[in-house]
């Protein structure tokens, strides 16, 4: 085809001459055409075989991270303990709680043990009554209404004994550290 034809003369080309022309190409060329697709699918197949890897990785990375991060809130707010220790975990399935004991006793929930923690000495002094039964999320609502040497004994007492920083944290907050 030429730029020097008219119009019409291109259009009846277009239209009549090259459909004509596929035609007597297309045995030829379709073998080709069929390869090359079959190649573009494998590859596309590849890439996405490959998304999918490199994405399961990724978002167990991520998974793995943010269940980091939630445990450590967790622990950092009292509701599951920093070293293993005897607190019950409140998120742990009912499933895995043991097994009551074939005796005919009542069974005695997690919770209803922790008053024999209570019984220390130093805990009974403080402000804040059955203190050792409490997690942190609990104790922390409860400083704000102690006056200064209330705080100074919660404090002193956290840091002797169990550690939770969130609870020193805030009384630190409170006392204007």
């Amino acid at each position: 085809m030429t730029d020097d034809k008219r119009p019409v003369d291109q259009a009846v080309e277009l239209v009549l001459f090259a459909p004509i022309g596929f035609a007597l190409e297309a045995r030829r060329l379709l073998p080709s055409f069929v390869e090359r697709g079959k190649q573009q699918v494998a590859m596309a197949k590849m890439i996405g075989q490959f998304a999918v890897k490199q994405g399961q990785t990724e978002g167990k990375a991520r998974l793995s991270k943010a269940q980091e991060q939630a445990e450590a809130i967790l622990t950092e707010f009292g509701l599951r303990p920093a070293d293993g220790g005897d607190e019950p975990d409140p998120v742990a399935p009912v499933a895995a709680a043991p097994a009551p004991s074939p005796a005919p006793k009542p069974a005695a929930t997690p919770r209803a043990a922790k008053p024999a923690v209570r019984s220390s000495a130093a805990a009974t002094g403080l402000a804040i009554p059955d203190y050792d039964s409490l997690a942190a999320s609990q104790v922390i609502p409860r400083l704000a209404g102690l006056e200064a040497a209330e705080l100074e004994a919660v404090r002193s007492y956290e840091a002797g004994h169990r550690g939770r920083k969130t609870i020193l944290g805030k009384v630190a907050q409170l006392q204007g550290e």
